[in-house]
């Protein structure tokens, strides 16, 4: 069985890389490793193929930037060859990002079998273009691979079929446990001058919170509070800083000694900081489920979330972006105040990838294909 695996951006390749390994050890399953180049530097995409042992892609369609309709249609441009040249037998994709909407359209489009890893997440907040490419891609594939009970709820409700849906665990924590004892030993706490447990990460990306200049700055004045009572890190996504540039924010930055910007790190070295941290302050979905499961405190600068085992189960608590409410739950978290939670939630056990891919070995050449 011929397998096109589509990646895009960063999140993608933690997901798809234990998948990779796990199809690898079967000699009836082929699987075809494609990049469609959606994030494209070397610290945004090539070191995590090297750091997580990822082959290098058969493809690398070198997409790039764009606005959302020009990115996704330029993807959908790109794949399309590939699979008519490949005829797979099934396409895999994994997340939320435009590279997993554009390979399922052109796949069902191609009447190719669509498996979407990580389904049925909802923030039901339809501004966030993600869940448009959750939804959007839960409608036409064929396996959808659920990570968490409320994905399962989800999916039950937008009417999908019962013998489409699977509830497997989390490929993202598969990764994970298989790293963290090296993103360890890299001893990013004392290369950073810092120590275990003393230090807070940050991690800003998402528009609602880093496009809004006013928000912008509240978060960095909660930011610039907090810094007197620890460190922070706070490695800066491109985007975010020409945010922060644009804002006016550069003299509050460098007013706050013990706040720290970093450049993008690699896989492993974002990793052993946020696992040796005090505290995680973040937009991201992926980092509230990587601190949930590494029992870490997490607060999530959003108002809503499609991940919430992280707060039911976790350590994960939704702050929102109104400072005061920050405040009160950083505070909250230092003072180590989690309600008897944390936590981690079912079947987030390292192995969902063999779950995965034991599915997609029963089922998943028996649908339609290419012809």
């Amino acid at each position: 069985m011929k397998i096109l695996a589509v990646v895009g951006a960063r999140p993608n390749m933690m997901k798809m890389a234990p998948l990779l390994e796990e199809m690898r050890r079967y000699p009836d399953l082929e699987p075809v490793l494609v990049h469609t180049g959606q994030h494209y530097d070397r610290r945004m995409s090539q070191l995590f193929f090297e750091e997580l042992g990822m082959p290098e892609p058969a493809y690398n369609l070198g997409v790039g930037s764009g606005t959302h309709a020009v990115q996704t249609a330029q993807a959908m441009q790109a794949l399309e060859p590939v699979f008519i040249q490949e005829r797979p037998d099934l396409v895999l994709v994994v997340g939320d990002v435009n590279s997993t909407l554009a390979a399922s359209l052109v796949a069902a489009k191609l009447g190719i079998r669509v498996a979407h890893v990580e389904a049925g997440l909802r923030s039901f907040d339809r501004s966030m273009p993600e869940e448009i490419n959750r939804i959007v891609t839960d409608a036409i594939a064929d396996d959808l691979f659920v990570t968490e009970r409320s994905g399962l709820e989800n999916l039950r409700r937008e009417g999908v079929a019962e013998e489409k849906i699977h509830f497997v665990g989390n490929v993202m924590i598969d990764t994970l446990r298989r790293h963290t004892e090296r993103a360890l030993a890299l001893g990013m706490p004392a290369q950073l001058g810092v120590r275990p447990g003393e230090y807070a990460v940050v991690t800003l990306h998402r528009p609602a919170c880093v496009d809004v200049p006013e928000v912008l700055a509240g978060v960095v004045g909660v930011l610039a509070e907090l810094q007197r009572r620890l460190p922070i890190l706070f490695p800066v996504h491109p985007r975010t800083r020409a945010r922060l540039q644009e804002a006016g924010l550069a003299a509050t930055l460098a007013a706050a000694p013990g706040l720290r910007l970093l450049e993008p790190l690699g896989y492993l070295e974002f990793l052993g900081l946020m696992a040796d941290a005090r505290l995680v302050l973040t937009d991201s979905g992926g980092i509230q489920e990587e601190t949930t499961a590494l029992g870490v405190p997490c607060i999530t600068l959003r108002e809503n979330t499609e991940r919430p085992a992280t707060i039911d189960e976790g350590t994960n608590v939704l702050a929102g972006l109104d400072p005061a409410r920050i405040r009160t739950a950083v505070l909250a978290a230092l003072a180590n105040r989690h309600d008897g939670r944390g936590r981690v939630p079912e079947l987030w056990d390292g192995r969902a990838a063999e779950r995965i891919v034991a599915i997609l070995r029963r089922t998943g050449a028996s649908g339609p294909r290419h012809g």
